[in-house]
């Protein structure tokens, strides 16, 4: 297994299936993983120095988390992504962040949105060198950081069981310039509504934003499948 992951090396052992579970998440999101691709569970240890036992252990939290499926005596296998899933996932996760921004709205400290502004400000700055990995990447840490506003362990627990599938769905998906243009316009509206406080009109933002997300997603998978008949 071939693959360029420089910042990857053996893993602490606290906690290892732990470890390794975040560690897998991070390659089915950016890739190195590919949707329906075998799991090379060899490569893998290699990889990060570690045995078969934790391992199967991570990728048993993987299952769970729907982002591997495993056939016994055969191994695992990367999960496809399905307009069927995402129709299924994006809803959920929309009411969970339109939740997270109205209690965010409720529970935020000036110090806290000043740092998504300087988050946001940061992400304007990636879109316009042009640089969407790292986009990305901020555009999650605003996301994350209204939902640490939010102040609600149990919201938290559900938000992050399925922001991965969230994550990985987006990420393979191609956006458009003028969706990306789109989504860096709705962010500036969130900020507006976070600073406002205005916890209603910020839930509503945010579930357009998953809906507008979804179709992204979906319109990319429908073009893919077309492009195989």
């Amino acid at each position: 297994m071939n693959r360029p992951i420089a910042t990857v090396t053996s893993l602490r052992r606290k906690s290892l299936h732990e470890e390794l579970a975040e560690s897998l998440r991070e390659l089915i999101v950016s890739g190195e993983l590919k949707p329906g691709e075998k799991v090379p569970e060899k490569d893998l240890c290699e990889m990060f120095s570690v045995s078969r036992t934790p391992l199967r252990e991570a990728l048993k939290v993987m299952a769970a988390d729907g982002l591997v499926y495993l056939e016994p005596n055969r191994g695992a296998w990367v999960t496809p992504i399905t307009v069927e899933d995402i129709e299924e996932v994006f809803p959920v996760m929309g009411a969970l962040e339109a939740l997270s921004g109205e209690l965010a709205c409720q529970n935020i400290t000036d110090a806290e949105i000043a740092h998504v502004r300087s988050l946001h400000e940061k992400m304007v700055r990636e879109y316009e060198a042009g640089n969407l990995a790292d986009y990305f990447h901020i555009n999650q840490e605003i996301h994350e950081a209204i939902l640490a506003a939010a102040r609600n362990k149990t919201l938290s627990t559900q938000y992050m069981s399925l922001a991965t599938r969230v994550r990985r769905a987006r990420y393979v998906a191609n956006m458009t310039a003028e969706r990306w243009k789109q989504a860096t316009e709705e962010h500036e509206l969130i900020l507006n509504c976070l600073e406002a406080r205005d916890g209603a009109r910020l839930a509503e933002i945010l579930k357009d934003h998953l809906k507008n997300k979804l179709e992204t997603v979906k319109d990319w998978l429908i073009s893919q499948e077309e492009g195989r008949v």
